[in-house]
């Protein structure tokens, strides 16, 4: 699909350069994930795992990167009011819609786990 616009045609294209980013740094992340979880050991070299980490580290983790993604759209719509020209409107937007995003996901998480609880704790004994 060919837009004409410069001004889509330019969010179209920051949000294609947005997205290859994004991908670039999933990898590299799990590529560091897969490192680290790589241990030389004591049986000729091969890999062992750790302890995978505990339900609460991992939630505990999500609250903290959606919280981070939260104030990253928070600064990036304050540095926008302020006239900060390295700053786009739609990068404003992208940033606000991925923290809009984020929090919905994990308040479904959480409602879900509320959820399985309540129904662990009506179970008959």
């Amino acid at each position: 699909m060919k837009v004409d616009r410069p001004d889509i045609s330019q969010l179209l294209q920051q949000m294609k350069q947005m997205q290859n980013t994004m991908r670039t740094q999933q990898e590299v992340q799990q590529s560091i994930a897969a490192d680290s979880i790589r241990a030389p050991g004591s049986n000729g070299g091969v890999a062992q795992t750790e302890r995978p980490a505990g339900f609460g580290e991992l939630f505990s983790q999500a609250i903290n990167s959606v919280n981070d993604v939260q104030q990253q759209s928070s600064a990036l719509a304050t540095a926008y009011e302020k006239g900060d020209p390295q700053v786009s409107l739609a990068q404003v937007m992208v940033a606000s819609q991925k923290a809009s995003v984020s929090f919905q996901a994990l308040t479904q998480v959480r409602n879900r786990l509320v959820e399985a609880y309540q129904d662990v704790m009506n179970m008959p004994i």
